[in-house]
């Protein structure tokens, strides 16, 4: 499979009144065509700011690439970045407040796939009701508002509306996160079928690692603007090496009362993205911080075929063993 979606060193600053806040930092990934890869971290870590970068919904960058099938992305024309927007679409984390109440579901639907000509005029509606039935939604709804359905509903609505513009990439930006536990599942399992119908490409964004584990064919994790470390999600799952992916995995909650977990507890706050920590960004709250850990910036290499970490302590290991 070829990469749909490559970002090359990719970052944003954003100005303040205390300096610049680096919210992604020189991030680099990525996406194979009709793949999910999910990026995981905690809130704050720059998760949103890359994806909104990927779609470039958020300005110009202050450095690095955005290619999508080859194309870059931030050199395109306005008129030829236009061209390309349906092949690009987003499923936010708020459904209601991402739909106009003031559009019927049915207009929601229709505005944006006739203003980039999906499809013959003659066709719309056979196209809107097609995509509706797909995503679980009868199509008598088109005439209700959003503020007349559930929550889970209203997300099936978002989803159908960008797969009504035919898109190739899908961004989810916490598609479940406001969703009870059992809806989430319908979403989910949702978002696969209609990968699988369409072909498409999802980057999923997400803090709930539970739903990661089961959508996503590969994971990043970030941390404070960083990708600390990258693997196939049953390799990362079967094994975390990094300190930050070991503290995450270890609040994952376990259906057996009598599992008794073993917490990893993190000490400090997260440091600020304006003057983050020299050498290591994780190293101030890190349980196995070495001298190096905050003099050096450890490289995102690889540990395995697919596996690689940001960590001195694992490298250090892996160089001693060769010895």
């Amino acid at each position: 499979m070829d990469d749909i979606l490559s970002v090359k060193n990719l970052k944003k600053y954003f100005p303040s009144p205390n300096g610049l806040v680096k919210a992604v930092d020189d991030v680099s990934f990525s996406v194979k065509r009709g793949t999910t890869m999910g990026l995981v971290g905690e809130s704050g870590c720059g998760k949103s700011t890359t994806g909104r970068c990927v779609l470039r919904l958020s300005g110009g960058l202050t450095g690095g690439q955005v290619l999508f099938q080859n194309q870059d992305l931030y050199k395109l024309s306005k008129k030829a970045l236009r061209a390309l927007r349906p092949k690009l679409q987003i499923i936010f984390q708020d459904p209601f407040s991402s739909l106009s109440p003031r559009l019927t579901v049915g207009e929601l639907m229709k505005e944006a796939v006739r203003e980039h000509r999906i499809v013959p005029a003659g066709e719309l509606e056979h196209h809107i009701d097609k995509i509706m039935e797909n995503c679980g939604l009868k199509t008598s709804y088109k005439s209700r508002y959003p503020h007349e359905f559930s929550g889970g509903q209203r997300q099936r609505i978002c989803i159908a509306r960008a797969l009504a513009l035919n898109p190739d990439f899908v961004l989810c930006d916490e598609p479940v996160s406001a969703l009870d536990v059992s809806i989430q599942a319908q979403i989910v399992n949702l978002l696969q079928k209609l990968q699988q119908e369409y072909g498409l490409t999802y980057l999923f964004i997400s803090h709930d690692l539970s739903v990661v584990e089961h959508i996503c064919d590969t994971v990043a994790v970030m941390y404070l603007g960083k990708i600390v470390e990258y693997a196939p999600t049953k390799a990362l799952f079967d094994k975390p090496l990094h300190p930050y992916t070991q503290a995450l995995f270890s609040a994952i909650p376990v259906p057996d009362p009598n599992h008794k977990l073993q917490r990893i507890l993190l000490q400090g706050n997260i440091p600020s993205p304006i003057d983050p920590p020299s050498g290591c960004r994780f190293h101030p709250r890190c349980p196995h911080a070495m001298d190096i850990c905050s003099r050096v910036v450890p490289v995102l290499a690889k540990v395995d075929a697919d596996h690689t970490c940001a960590c001195h302590l694992y490298h250090q290991v892996r160089e001693a063993s060769k010895e």
